[in-house]
């Protein structure tokens, strides 16, 4: 379809039609419009002129509304109508009561944060359709470049451009224990790095940020990491080291809440590491008002890091809780 193929016709012109068919005189339709009956006769004969075919046949009494009228009439009502529920649905849209919001974060943040986050915000908000993608880093990146998440939540450390980041919280590095492993030791408030010399972890893959963190530190203090086991999400990791087959070092995010059953977990010390969380948009990307809002809302509740903190404060306690 071309432009030259659409009537050019005004939505006021539409009801006009509508009027006179209704009420069969163009003195009442004027009437109804608040509006002359010459004007209204001429408004008709536009209409007409750009159809080309007559849509009512005249008389001395009566107006009478032609087959190609009453067809007209009835296209021009579904139209009318459908434009009010497009621009109802359209002020719900902008006013973040409809449409559909993407995010794109790791599955820490997929499982541990965002159903709190989701509650709070579908609370107020209950057409809008959110949908959680979960990924490592490099998924998270893809899905904003290419536009299948509107923004995300991840690691800043490594972005750059097309990306705008903002930081949200540190997220630091803990080391998770089997139950019962040599280093778990009464009142112990961390591990350090060498402790680890000699250890066979378990691992997500090598192009993860905070596996190639801690490996640099490792390098640093004259000793590479062995590795015993990798796989590709983190709570797969924990699940590993509940059931004995070595270590791991996690983001404390990756952790599961308290209280923890099967494994222990320290903050890494010497060096102690922490990634930089962040918001991950697309530069010049426009954000709909409902994503937005979203992004209002996580801004707000993960620049506290509850989660990290929460971790934190747990391992203290339960180290001060322990017999000597």
């Amino acid at each position: 379809m071309t432009r030259l193929d659409i009537p050019d016709l005004r939505t006021k012109e539409l009801l006009t039609v509508i009027a006179l068919a209704e009420y069969g005189s163009f003195v009442a339709a004027a009437a109804h419009l608040k509006t002359s009956q010459p004007a209204l006769t001429r408004t008709v004969k536009r209409v007409e002129r750009v159809l080309g075919v007559l849509l009512f046949a005249r008389n001395t009494r009566r107006v009478e509304i032609t087959p190609a009228g009453r067809e007209f009439v009835a296209v021009a009502e579904r139209m009318l109508n459908d434009l009010k529920i497009t621009s109802r649905s359209l002020g719900e849209i902008a006013g973040e009561q409809r449409g559909r919001i993407t995010v794109s974060t790791y599955s820490a943040f997929a499982s541990q944060t965002m159903p709190q986050l989701a509650k709070c915000f579908l609370s107020t908000r209950p057409f809008v359709e959110l949908h959680i993608r979960e990924g490592l880093q490099y998924d998270i990146f893809e899905d904003i470049r290419s536009g299948v998440a509107d923004f995300g939540v991840g690691l800043i450390d490594t972005a750059d451009d097309p990306f705008k980041t903002e930081f949200l919280f540190k997220e630091p590095l803990y080391v998770a224990l089997p139950q019962g492993h040599k280093l778990s030791k009464p009142k112990r408030t961390s591990v350090s790095l060498v402790e680890l010399k000699g250890e066979a972890l378990v691992s997500m893959p090598n192009e993860t940020i905070f596996r190639r963190a801690a490996e640099t530190a490792a390098t640093s203090l004259g000793f590479s990491i062995r590795y015993a086991v990798i796989v590709g999400r983190f709570p797969t990791m924990v699940d590993h080291v509940k059931a004995g087959v070595g270590p791991a070092i996690v983001p404390s995010g990756v952790l599961p809440q308290q209280p923890w059953k099967d494994f222990e977990a320290y903050p890494l010390s010497d060096p102690a590491l922490a990634l930089t969380v962040g918001m991950i948009t697309l530069q010049g990307r426009y954000l709909s008002p409902a994503a937005t809002a979203l992004a209002t809302l996580v801004r707000d509740q993960c620049r506290v890091a509850p989660h990290a903190r929460a971790h934190e404060e747990g391992a203290k306690a339960r180290a001060h809780s322990r017999p000597a």
